[in-house]
């Protein structure tokens, strides 16, 4: 089993490892793999993300693109703007700039308004509702 602080990082470690192995590495197949370990981890924390939520179900708004997909979009403007900086063009970095501060800005919004609870917390609920009965 692995130790808590581990368990935690190991998705945004996927995330890093796939990034950094899509901008180092030039072969076709490893630039693959290298943008597969990345969705794999953002599947992994959007997994968790959903798993975690507290916030209820009527509050939520409901859009137009589909959850799937609307919960990938961050990772996915990281992705695109990850693979335009291997392009070489003048203009690729300015975009890929763009896209990874829209992507952080998404990032840092569904934090502010997605209250998760941890194992800690619930744990702690638990004990307070055992003691109050």
């Amino acid at each position: 089993m692995l130790s808590r602080p581990v368990y935690e990082a190991l998705p945004y470690t996927y995330i890093a490892l796939g990034s950094v192995s899509l901008m180092m590495l030039e072969q076709t197949y490893a630039q693959l793999f290298a943008a597969l370990l990345f969705l794999l981890g953002s599947r992994i924390d959007v997994m968790r993300s959903t798993n975690r939520r507290t916030d209820s179900q009527k509050r939520r708004r409901r859009g137009k693109l589909p959850a799937f997909i609307y919960e990938h979009t961050p990772y996915l403007y990281l992705l695109m703007a990850l693979l335009l900086l291997k392009l070489d063009s003048k203009l690729a970095p300015i975009i890929s700039i763009t896209l990874l501060s829209y992507a952080l800005y998404i990032l840092v919004r569904r934090t502010m308004h997605r209250k998760h609870k941890t194992v800690t917390t619930q744990r702690l609920h638990d004990i307070g509702n055992t003691h109050n009965r």
